[in-house]
């Protein structure tokens, strides 16, 4: 056996026993998030949760399988009922286009409480796919939807990280600058 082959099982066996000591101590500890109560920081933002209005069509706005829901899409309805309506670059501005997706996230986290009874029940805020009503040329629909995730964010902490596509939509229906759909993983009854 060489020498650089006996140095080198040296180096490789030291390097093991420091990693093994290193990982062994914890050293590498996560911050633990403080659990954030959504019920309770909606309240502190202001944000009355609005009574979810009968789906227009034969469908319906929450389905639960096991542990997970899955929330059809829904757009940015005001209080009003109409909706923010426009093509984002177009008769809607890119910020206006975020406050579109805000109010939507508003409007599923109403669906999601009438579903579930209580937003503490969230374990994870899955995925989300985010239609954005624009131009062919647009491609700025990350940063729309950016308005829904960093406002679901703001609500529960980590749990409220998700997976997420931005695309693009010739139209949607009755004009909404944004539609929404979420899938939320929550505590088994």
């Amino acid at each position: 056996m060489s020498i650089f082959m006996m140095v080198s099982g040296i180096c490789i066996l030291g390097l093991v026993a420091n990693v093994v000591q290193f990982a062994g101590k914890g050293a590498i500890e996560q911050p633990q998030e403080t659990t954030i109560d959504p019920e309770k920081r909606l309240k502190e933002l202001g944000i009355a949760l609005p009574t979810p209005p009968a789906p227009a069509a034969n469908f319906v706005r929450a389905v639960r399988s096991g542990n997970l829901v899955f929330l059809s899409g829904h757009g940015p309805r005001k209080t009003d009922g109409s909706y923010i309506t426009g093509k984002v670059d177009r008769e809607v501005s890119i910020e206006q286009g975020r406050e579109a997706a805000r109010l939507t996230a508003v409007n599923l986290l109403a669906s999601l409480k009438a579903e579930i009874g209580d937003l503490n029940k969230v374990q994870r805020i899955v995925k989300v796919l985010g239609m954005v009503n624009a131009g062919e040329s647009f491609t700025e629909h990350p940063q729309v939807m950016n308005g829904f995730s960093d406002f679901i964010v703001s609500i529960f902490g980590e749990r409220g990280k998700h997976a997420r596509s931005a695309v693009g939509m010739a139209s949607l229906p009755n004009g909404m600058a944004v539609e929404i759909e979420m899938v939320v993983e929550v505590k088994a009854p």
